[in-house]
């Protein structure tokens, strides 16, 4: 009877365990075919995607090619470019020179940045990271670029770029508006290496993904030889084509000149809970709103989107650059993140809406 009775036990435990793994494999099927279907009717060539719980990875799979000529499948380890995501990092870069005394955020921009104009004396830290400094857009997102204000064939030193800048008319005075500039987060990078003598990526290589163990995450670089990098592609009349080719030094700047993977991006959620890298209140104004002069807000932090997604609250980020589209959506009440990159141009490519597909199987 004794006997009898454990093993009614031991399988009720076993039945009990189960059920949990089950639901996952349930879920993950679901995820599976929404992506799929998405791929399909957006034309994407890959995605690889990661879905975070507490800070641990519970998905991570890819779809599709990672090259199109080679064949080349995507896989979680597959490389893609960040786009304006990057631009989350480069606001931590400023953080943790903030908490080091080295940059105030209500200093001026142009304490720091040599051959400034007039016209930005009033800009300041805070204004470049929320995007309300009035400095105008010199057309660093995909969709834009042509502009006329950078050639992006053409390689230009910072100071280069600091002077054509500088010719740009402001939209508004600083802190009156909210206005998405890429040039604000150009000058972050060129700040950063001012302040602390390294070149921006330098210092998030040392800094930040170093510590972090994020060790396929860097500086995009065309020339250098890059494992399990994916190419981008664009939509030309129905027919895929190669992505653009852009100089050097203009894949190199801090509003999101970067490539990574969902895994190392996992990683950097992780540490996202954490003070590994700054401490609370510094986390705490990156997803703080943006104060305008009136005393209004805007929901933008420091290189965070502050939304609501799925009725629940969030800080998220799209980016797009070169063929590659990418968006980042944490569920703070929640404690889930889900990541998905692609390889497609974002007149094209929508990862924000499987961002939300995928977080709904989770959030139910």
């Amino acid at each position: 009877m004794r006997r009898l009775l454990k093993a009614v036990v031991a399988i009720f435990i076993l039945v009990v365990l189960a059920i949990p793994s089950v639901a996952q494999d349930a879920v993950s099927r679901q995820v599976d075919a929404v992506v799929t279907a998405e791929q399909e009717a957006q034309k994407i060539p890959g995605i690889s995607l990661a879905v975070c719980r507490d800070g641990v990875l519970v998905k991570a799979s890819g779809y599709g090619l990672a090259n199109v000529e080679l064949d080349v499948a995507v896989t979680p380890e597959t490389i893609f470019q960040t786009g304006s995501v990057g631009k989350q990092f480069t606001s931590m870069a400023i953080m943790m020179l903030v908490e080091e005394g080295k940059i105030g955020l209500d200093d001026k921009a142009a304490k720091y940045i040599k051959g400034a104009p007039q016209a930005w004396s009033g800009v300041t830290i805070r204004n470049l990271l929320t995007h309300t400094s009035g400095i105008a857009d010199y057309g660093g997102e995909e969709n834009t670029m042509g502009k006329g204000v950078i050639n992006f064939r053409k390689d230009y030193t910072e100071d280069e770029l600091v002077q054509a800048f500088a010719k740009m008319p402001m939209d508004f005075a600083p802190g009156e508006k909210w206005s998405y500039s890429n040039t604000g987060y150009v000058l972050l990078g060129i700040i950063i290496h001012r302040v602390t003598g390294q070149f921006y990526g330098d210092f998030l290589q040392e800094r930040i993904f170093k510590t972090l163990g994020m060790n396929s995450t860097r500086i995009i670089s065309e020339a250098d030889i890059v494992p399990h990098r994916s190419s981008g592609y664009r939509l030309v009349k129905g027919e895929l084509k190669n992505q653009e080719w852009v100089s050097p030094t203009l894949n190199t700047t801090a509003d999101g000149a970067l490539s990574t993977n969902v895994l190392d991006l996992a990683k950097w959620d992780a540490a996202l809970y954490t003070t590994k890298l700054v401490k609370q209140p510094s986390l705490d104004a990156m997803w703080s709103p943006a104060k305008l002069n009136g005393g209004k807000t805007y929901p933008y932090g420091f290189g965070w989107d502050l939304t609501k997604k799925n009725d629940r609250r969030a800080v998220s980020h799209d980016g797009a650059w070169q063929g590659f589209t990418m968006t980042i959506a944490r569920y703070l009440d929640d404690n889930l993140t889900v990541i998905v990159m692609t390889n497609l141009d974002s007149n094209n490519s929508k990862p924000e809406k499987i961002v939300d597909e995928l977080a709904k199987l989770y959030l139910n």
